[in-house]
């Protein structure tokens, strides 16, 4: 049998034979070598099946009424598979059978369909694996295909099976055109996508992947950081107004410990611990990851938090996001500083000019943010750490000048 072709075999099964003596005949579709294996619904006296012919004998009215069936069950069976042919699509005994049965094929899924179960199957994962701020942004993704979709064909939504490499291509351009988004955001987006068509890959909705040939190249980004004379600046400024002296005393404190908005707005007297050495360090989970980290209290940021003090377990002032970057903005004014500080500029001057200005090695650096693998840290901070290569090999090179 030529694995290309469709094989159809009826079988009875002994075992199964009931106290009337009758076996239930069940069917096998084999195509490419698999198999998928059902109950016709039909039962036959075990000793008047003929499996070489296919067919129950003596052809009484019982015999010849079951030997109709299954002959209506095999030409049903093809012409499932002929028309699953003329769709031009890769597909599967599974799929045979279920075009047979009347049952929605998987290559007959839609693109939001997909998103909708990848979704649901990530929200089941929050606080295991991933977070609500993760799922939410496939939502937002989806939400920028569909009105994709809408603005190209004028549906509501697209076929998986008609999904092809120009399709991706056109959506990354209205993403640039339309959306005018930036290359940072259209990446992120083509991101999440692939890991819906990745995902459908692995259902077996589609066989061939689209973005085989397609390439996203990540954006490179500069790292903005507060130098040592900017930060000493900052920190050393006292505003008259309480609420720009807090938010500049939480952001100094971040710029000391590393800590997210999330961490230093949940920040509890319980996330403090003395460690083996006797230190004060924060011990906390970071949302993004999930990863606990563990940061060293250095003696500015616990100047900071001994300002603070009093009987409530949070210890710094509670402010939302949005207001903090908002402030953030008249502070930079005020104290001269020209970059666009944003609380998570606090986080990256820890990991430069706190750290790895000070020679503190990557991979403790990379321990320190909690980042979820070593080439996160590498990828954000690699040039840093070549400038800081560069200066070595200057007093390197100063030294060995000296000796000669």
């Amino acid at each position: 049998m030529n694995v290309n072709d469709l094989y159809i075999l009826f079988l009875i099964s002994r075992v199964k034979t009931n106290k009337q003596g009758l076996a239930p005949i069940r069917c096998r579709i084999t195509l490419y070598n698999k198999r998928k294996v059902f109950s016709t619904g039909l039962f036959v006296e075990a000793d008047k099946w003929n499996n070489k012919t296919q067919i129950a004998k003596p052809l009484n009215d019982d015999n010849k009424f079951i030997n109709t069936q299954l002959s209506l069950i095999k030409t049903k069976i093809n012409q499932a598979f002929l028309f699953l042919q003329v769709q031009g699509n890769v597909f599967s005994a599974d799929d045979v059978y279920n075009q047979y049965a009347g049952i929605k094929l998987n290559i007959d899924k839609s693109i939001l369909e997909v998103f909708d179960e990848h979704i649901k199957n990530q929200e089941k994962l929050i606080g295991i694996e991933t977070t609500k701020v993760s799922v939410a942004k496939f939502y937002q993704t989806k939400k920028h295909l569909q009105s994709f979709i809408w603005y190209k064909f004028k549906k509501n939504d697209y076929m998986l099976k008609q999904l092809k490499g120009n399709f991706i291509t056109e959506f990354e351009f209205y993403l640039k055109a339309e959306k005018k988004f930036k290359h940072h955001t259209i990446y992120k987006t083509i991101q999440r996508f692939r890991q819906i068509v990745k995902f459908a890959v692995a259902k077996d909705y589609i066989f061939k992947d689209p973005f085989m040939l397609h390439k996203n190249p990540k954006p490179k980004k500069e790292v903005v950081f507060l130098t040592p004379k900017e930060l000493e600046t900052l920190a050393n400024h006292t505003f008259s107004q309480s609420r720009l002296e807090n938010v500049k005393d939480m952001f100094v404190f971040c710029c000391y410990t590393g800590l997210a908005y999330n961490e230093m707005s949940s920040l509890e007297r319980k996330h403090i611990e003395i460690g083996f050495d006797g230190f004060e360090w924060i011990k906390i989970v970071r949302k993004k990851t999930n990863k606990e980290v563990s940061i060293p209290i250095l003696k500015k940021a616990k100047e900071i938090l001994n300002k603070y003090e009093d009987d409530s377990e949070k210890l710094l002032p509670v402010i939302s996001n949005q207001k903090f970057n908002s402030y953030l903005k008249e502070i930079a004014e005020i104290v001269g500083i020209k970059k666009n500080l944003t609380h998570h500029l606090a986080r990256k001057t820890f990991a430069t000019t706190v750290l790895l200005y000070n020679d503190v090695p990557m991979e403790i650096v990379s321990e320190l943010l909690g980042h979820s693998e070593m080439s996160v840290t590498q990828a954000h901070y690699g040039k840093v750490v070549k400038v800081k290569v560069s200066e070595h090999m200057m007093k390197l090179s100063k030294k060995l000048d000296r000796k000669k």
